[in-house]
């Protein structure tokens, strides 16, 4: 099916996204009347050069029968004036261009922490980190180049074409008749351009995906010897960025050629026509000069304002990814009038009836109709074969996803009518694939408590059976562990995630798989830790290992969704059930 054209509002959209640059733009509007102002007289100074020029050929070569110096002095001081208004034009327009850019990029990552998970399964982190970098940088140039020389050449243009009035009205009104001739290439290319330029960037985020992807996965690119495949896959998006990029810059190519030709080729038939009037005394030798001095001006401006044009809309289509970002609304938020949670904490969570679907698998039923209530101080440890639900419990408990029928209370508040902050800071995880920021060991622990004191740090780090090795570090807590922990071991970064959540002290605790693919040792010192982590709180664990659950007080058996059995270990070993089938195949060589 052939697409249709853009309807009559998607231009008022387009303008739309760059009146996005325009709202942070204008929060500095001291140094945008400076800029204006050093604008206006730089401009004003550049059509005042063909006036000089006049003055000497004029006044004078002819009137003073040679005494040029007066004017040329006139000269000197319309070339500083242009000088320092330049520098500060410069010096405004590209502040103004680094303050937005960096405004634009602190708004939308404060967005998109709002955002529910659901959102960055459904958009590449990789892509929305390419419009927060590439997206951004286009604008810096805009906002920082592009803008100020279009609005110079607005001005030299109106002014100009004043100027040439004053000088040779006919000659001026001849020029101005190539005008429309111009700018008619200029509207129906543009919209071509347009696409072309929001198409770019889009190949561009897809290098800057492909490149994240295979570098984070290096290891197992070169375990599997796959190498030359993934240089071939990077080839083919780049090739496509180029392919793109090669489309866009013929487009805009073709445009400018059109548009300088139509300009210079009316230039060149005005002169002719000043050529004529000078040689029948109708015009002076410095006014043809003036005129043609600033004709010459005019046209740059106008040849200039074509190429700006490209830029601009490559700057729409980058402010249209970024406006995707910062207008997207959060899911998952709080509700106009929020439910406080009583005090003091209980750490009952309950589960009524509830169903859920992942957004990404609409078709698949993640859980099914499922009912628990886990009572304060209990222990209950959650089972069953991959793909049984068991994550998802933890990520409803903490309100990343709302269920799609049922409800989950938290010490007797139903989820959506609390605020999802009160509910997470009664909440303490350890996950299974544990998180460590490219930061210093003390900045990783008090994640877990922002304001915690080095002391208390200390406190978590012993009872978190880390302490030992984090006095080893070279720097002690203000040693840097790597991007995402690359310096420590994984029983290392496990234990940092316990202490983490000893910190947060918090009276529900959900531990995702947290001893697993961890050698004996490293799992004997994490399991240590985190029988004194949950002293205390009620807690849900879930295992793929039955051996870190026999001392929980209840066990839930998940199923497809379901739970199919609940009980200790001792009864649901003797009922021949799932649970009794999991656990023999891994208890069946170990001492009990």
């Amino acid at each position: 099916m052939d697409k249709q054209p853009d309807p009559p509002e998607s231009a008022n959209r387009k303008l739309g996204e760059l009146s996005m640059i325009w709202r942070f733009a204008r929060a500095y509007p001291g140094r945008m009347a400076a800029a204006a102002i050093a604008l206006i007289i730089a401009a004003a100074s550049t059509l005042a050069i063909p006036w000089g020029f006049r003055l000497v050929i004029d006044k004078g070569f002819i009137a003073s029968g040679g005494d040029v110096g007066p004017y040329f002095q006139i000269l000197l001081v319309i070339v500083l004036v242009l000088a320092m208004a330049t520098a500060t034009r410069f010096y405004f327009v590209s502040w103004m261009g680094e303050r937005v850019v960096a405004d634009i990029r602190i708004a939308v990552q404060a967005n998109l922490l709002r955002l529910a998970p659901r959102f960055f399964e459904e958009n590449r982190p990789s892509e929305i980190g390419s419009r927060l970098t590439a997206d951004t940088a286009v604008i810096e140039q805009v906002v920082g180049t592009t803008v100020s020389v279009a609005l110079r050449n607005i001005v030299l243009a109106i002014g100009g074409i004043a100027f040439l009035f004053a000088i040779a009205p006919k000659l001026a009104a001849m020029l101005l008749i190539g005008i429309p001739l111009v700018m008619l290439p200029v509207i129906i290319m543009g919209r071509r351009l347009r696409k072309l330029s929001r198409s770019t960037q889009d190949r561009i985020a897809d290098i800057g995906s492909t490149v994240a992807e295979t570098l984070g996965a290096m290891k197992i690119v070169q375990a599997f010897g796959q190498e030359a495949r993934e240089a071939e896959r990077f080839g083919d998006v780049v090739h496509n960025s180029f392919a793109t990029a090669r489309r866009r810059i013929r487009t805009r190519a073709i445009m400018t050629a059109i548009i300088i030709g139509l300009i210079f080729g009316s230039i060149t038939m005005v002169m002719w026509q000043g050529a004529v009037d000078v040689a029948s005394g109708k015009l002076s030798g410095g006014s043809i000069a003036a005129f043609i001095l600033t004709g010459g001006l005019v046209a740059g401006a106008f040849g200039a304002l074509a190429e700006v044009y490209g830029d601009i809309v490559r700057a729409a289509g980058a402010a249209a990814r970024l406006a995707e970002l910062l207008q997207a609304e959060p899911d998952i938020r709080a509700p106009a009038h929020p439910v406080s949670l009583p005090t003091p904490a209980r750490g009952q969570l309950a589960f009524d009836h509830v169903s859920f679907r992942y957004p990404t698998r609409p078709d698949t039923l993640a859980i099914d109709d499922i009912s628990l209530v886990v009572e304060p101080g209990e222990m209950v440890a959650v089972v069953g074969p991959s793909g049984a639900g068991k994550s998802t419990i933890l990520q409803l408990a903490q309100r990343f996803y709302d269920p799609e029928s049922g409800a989950i209370r938290l010490d007797g508040v139903a989820l959506p009518d609390a605020d999802p902050a009160e509910i997470r800071s009664r909440l303490a995880v350890v996950p299974q694939e544990t998180v460590i920021f490219g930061a210093s060991a003390r900045d990783n622990l008090r994640y877990g408590r922002w304001d915690a004191d080095d002391t208390a740090i200390w406190a978590a780090a012993e009872a978190a059976n880390a302490a030992s090795f984090l006095r080893a570090l070279p720097e002690g807590l203000d040693s840097f562990l790597g991007e995402a922990g690359a310096r420590l071991s994984g029983g290392q970064r496990q234990r940092i995630a316990i202490a983490r959540a000893l910190l947060r002290n918090a009276p529900l605790l959900l531990l995702d798989e947290a001893t697993s693919a961890l050698d004996a040792e490293s799992e004997k010192l994490v399991q240590d830790a985190l029988d004194r982590l949950m002293e205390g709180r009620t807690t849900i664990v879930i295992a793929h290992r039955l051996a870190t659950v026999r001392a929980a007080d209840r066990i839930i058996v998940m199923d497809q969704g379901r739970i199919v059995e609940q009980g200790t270990h001792a009864t649901l070993s003797a009922r021949e059930g799932l649970y009794a089938r999991l656990a023999r195949l891994q208890f069946q060589d170990v001492p009990a």
